[in-house]
């Protein structure tokens, strides 16, 4: 389709001048997307930053075929554009989407089934903060995990955005929450937002805090993404039938370990990327968000952490910020 009359055929937004650190994050100019048939085109007034942009301007995480290569995975705004087929959402809508990609711009296109509406009493900036974490966790922690209400979860990175939000969700569910954190500050974070539990790992071995939280049983799902000789400890500590999902792999993607101890334990390992995934799948987690999640958010049950907002054109200080895990919770561009 053909952009609208009112809308400039130029855009503001961040592009990658080369792979490494936060500086290769430049201001620049690209034209504004045309939204396909089953698009809508959003006027972006917040986009959320996230690890995997981090992985992306350092050239560990390429694009998915056909996705925008400006980094940015979250965004919030008003729907400026509707493509001819679709009928849900109308120009002027105030909307919430997870795109692949291109985020980090004044205009984004983003597959109409991955949209949701701004949960009432939500500011934009709140919003822009909720699609990556809130789908990634909800397909990993209950679809893939199957976590149930009287289960025990942990999950490691509490203060993180992945960590604030599967604490908030884990603990709504009735799951009995653990969850490790780097600091004292951090724990208290973790515990105002529903942990029953929250270890530091710089003071504490989780195994150990683990097995005498659940008076040696482990924990029923464990949601990690550090990876390396965690993946190991996770196995440890994981009770009978226990669950092991991996998300992401700070500390690396290969570890040895013994099977014959998965076997005994009846232990399942799993994981997933979410960027890849198809259209209709991250719309069949938008439509479980729509259901089980927003209800939360407007009863005031939910909502994402935002440690700190910063304007677009400072994303590479974003992205420092990002690196030096100091946040708690979630950082937010404006534009």
């Amino acid at each position: 389709m053909t952009l609208p009359t009112n809308l400039p055929t130029e855009m503001n937004c961040i592009v990658l001048d080369g792979f490494g650190g936060p500086e290769v994050l430049k201001s620049g100019k690209r034209p504004t997307p045309v939204v396909a048939a089953e698009e809508v085109l959003i006027k972006v007034a917040a986009a959320g930053v996230n690890r995997p942009d981090v992985l992306q301007r350092t050239g560990n995480y390429t694009p998915p075929p056909g996705a925008s290569d400006l980094p940015g995975l979250e965004v919030a705004g008003t729907i400026a554009a509707v493509g001819s087929g679709v009928r849900d959402w109308k120009v002027g809508d105030p909307v919430m989407a997870l795109v692949a990609g291109g985020g980090y711009a004044e205009y984004c296109a983003a597959p109409a089934p991955q949209c949701l509406p701004v949960p009432k009493g939500f500011s934009l900036v709140e919003a822009a903060a909720v699609p990556e974490t809130f789908f990634t966790v909800w397909t990993n922690v209950f679809d893939r995990g199957r976590l149930k209400a009287g289960e025990t979860f942990l999950v490691h990175g509490g203060s993180s955005g992945i960590g604030t939000t599967a604490i908030q969700l884990a603990h709504q569910f009735g799951a009995k929450v653990i969850t490790t954190v780097g600091g004292a500050d951090k724990a208290e974070a973790c515990r105002k937002l529903g942990a029953d539990l929250a270890i530091n790992y710089r003071e504490q071995d989780f195994v150990e805090a683990v097995m005498k939280f659940t008076e040696k049983r482990g924990a029923d799902l464990i949601l990690d993404m550090v990876g390396g000789d965690y993946i190991n400890r996770n196995l440890a500590c994981l009770a009978f039938d226990g669950r092991l999902v991996q998300i992401a792999f700070m500390q690396g993607a290969k570890a040895e370990i013994n099977l014959a101890h998965v076997m005994m334990k009846r232990q399942t390992i799993t994981g997933s990327t979410l960027r890849p995934r198809s259209i209709a799948q991250k719309g069949e987690i938008a439509a479980a968000l729509k259901q089980h999640v927003l209800p939360l958010f407007e009863a005031g049950q939910a909502k994402p952490v935002i440690y700190r907002t910063l304007k677009l054109a400072e994303a590479a200080e974003a992205h420092r910020l990002m690196e030096s895990s100091a946040h708690i919770g979630k950082i937010v561009l404006t534009v």
